[in-house]
């Protein structure tokens, strides 16, 4: 039996031209379509700078170094994300602590972000960094978040891994008017892809300089920011940071590039999509995604609750019974400090409630532009028959 993934990419054939189109040419990698990639990104979110890595991990990371993160420095970030987005402060020499989620929006609750800023500044434990994850697709609420770093100083990294292709109000995700960097990922699963990939975009021209620097091994030609050095030797490059090789092929690029041009279709497409199943679930004992008004989701994920007090069916039961139905369910996320790294670093249970009541319900379904409606038709039958 094939399943019915949880998540797929749609690759056209125009997309495979645009690669083979690469692989015919003189630059696989460090070439003009990889810098063709970025200012698409940034035209698209309204953002002046845009740089491209293999991996949103790697861009979260070179964000960090960015701004400045080190041994000494504080970190915070959701409690529901992936593992990424926390590692990227511990990669940097940084500590990191995590806020709970809303109970709504299972984004990073502004009430309990005031509350632990309020706590840490009496402590001298002021964040440096903040890393908001817009789950699901859903932005997080930005402009109190921004509120909150102009009263306590620290900067902030948008993880949007999820949400390419969103608004926050009237503006695109990305667009810089609330953060310093904003991350976005390009992983199969995702809105758009590149095989596996990441871009970091921002308003800042200092923080691009240095996001492009320690993406390449810290090395640069630009002769104003090289050392001076005897005029006798040839020096057309220097090292001057400590960088990593994080950059982004000319083939993966064309992929990207080749795929923003059906990014709104495909969050059309997933508007659609959760929109049936908002409609055909409504009455089973589950709770559906919340969208706020004032945001535009590129749902990414469309995670249903199960209500507990309304069904004898566990989550777990249900997860594995709509595998052995051949759906593919995940669940999106086991709280980062529940995993055992984190533990070892002394987090324990209980530290984020909501986040652990999210994670003992949660179930992300099938959600993808090209998901069928006979497939979602199958994933609604299914879910009909083992909870209703």
């Amino acid at each position: 039996m094939q399943k019915i993934k949880y998540g797929r990419q749609d690759v056209s054939e125009a997309d495979i031209n645009a690669v083979i189109s690469v692989l015919r040419s003189d630059w696989l990698t460090q070439g003009p379509v990889g810098k063709l990639f970025e200012k698409s990104v940034a035209a698209y979110c309204g953002a002046e700078f845009a740089v491209a890595t293999n991996s949103a991990t790697s861009a979260l990371h070179v964000a960090c170094l960015a701004l400045g993160v080190g041994k000494g420095d504080i970190v915070w970030t959701s409690a529901n994300t992936f593992v990424a987005s926390s590692n990227c402060a511990l990669y940097c020499g940084a500590s990191v602590d995590f806020v709970d989620i809303d109970p709504d929006t299972y984004n990073l609750s502004i009430e309990c972000l005031t509350d632990k800023l309020a706590r840490a500044e009496k402590l001298g434990k002021l964040p440096k960094v903040v890393i908001p994850v817009h789950l699901n697709g859903q932005s997080c609420d930005m402009a109190e978040i921004s509120a909150l770093s102009e009263k306590y100083g620290f900067k902030i990294i948008e993880d949007a891994s999820h949400a390419i292709g969103g608004k926050y109000k009237t503006e695109r995700v990305g667009n810089g008017r609330y953060s310093d960097i904003t991350v976005f990922s390009f992983h199969p699963v995702k809105i758009i892809t590149t095989g596996e990939g990441g871009m970091a975009v921002t308003k800042s021209e200092n923080l691009a300089r240095r996001l492009t620097l320690f993406r390449s091994h810290g090395i640069t030609s630009e002769t104003n920011e090289m050392e001076p050095r005897p005029l006798e030797e040839i020096w057309n490059y220097q090292q001057i940071e400590l960088g990593f090789n994080y950059r982004m092929t000319d083939i993966q690029a064309a992929l990207g590039l080749n795929q923003m041009e059906r990014l709104d279709e495909f969050v059309e497409r997933r508007h659609t999509i959760a929109q049936r199943y908002n409609e055909e679930l409504k009455n089973l004992p589950i709770q559906t995604p919340m969208q706020k008004i004032d945001i535009y989701s590129a749902y990414h994920l469309y995670p249903i609750r199960i209500s507990r007090e309304k069904t004898n069916i566990s989550q777990k039961q249900t997860y594995h019974l709509l595998n052995e139905n051949g759906i593919q369910a995940n669940l999106h996320y086991i709280p980062v400090y529940r995993q055992p790294y984190y533990e070892r670093l002394g987090f324990k249970e209980g530290y984020c409630p909501e986040a652990e009541r999210y994670h003992q319900d949660a179930i992300s379904i099938p959600m993808y532009a090209s998901l069928s409606e006979d497939d979602q038709t199958t994933v609604i039958s299914v879910l009909h028959d083992i909870l209703g």
